[in-house]
């Protein structure tokens, strides 16, 4: 996982932590912690939750998708019995606003796993799971790499 990322964005690792990675990208800065799903492994679906100095933006929420969405189809982040409904697009989704960002982020740190489910664009629903474990540190390493 890590050495795909590597060589496709030439990003700077920062930290691995378990399965989360911590990177720092250049031009424009970012910084981000990533993971790809333990299930639902088809296509190049991933988790991140990232920083971007330059505009502001801290603790974004993003995860592309294992396959394409339906057009009609949610897409759910679930941890633990929080639910959180993402925009989507086609193949990406992303948390509507900064405090449901906060909130994901929070539960991701108290959480073992958690889950984005859909609906792809045959009908058939679809879950990606990621472990949490590393995720925490692998935030907080990404966040203090954009300092």
């Amino acid at each position: 996982m890590i050495a795909l990322l590597l060589a496709v964005a030439a990003p700077q690792a920062i930290s691995i932590h378990q399965r989360w990675g911590a990177f720092r990208d250049e031009a424009p800065t970012r910084c981000y912690a990533i993971s790809r799903p333990v299930r639902g492994r088809t296509g190049t679906p991933f988790a991140s939750v990232g920083s971007w100095p330059g505009a502001g933006a801290r603790g974004q929420v993003h995860v592309r998708l294992s396959r394409p969405r339906s057009d009609r189809a949610q897409v759910v982040l679930a941890i633990g019995e929080r639910r959180f409904e993402l925009k989507a697009g086609r193949i990406d989704a992303w948390s509507p606003d900064p405090a449901t960002d906060r909130a994901i982020v929070a539960a991701m740190r108290g959480g073992r796993s958690m889950s984005v489910e859909s609906v792809g664009e045959n009908g058939a629903p679809f879950v990606d799971v990621y472990a949490l474990a590393g995720a925490a540190t692998a935030i907080d390493a990404a966040a203090l790499g954009c300092l």
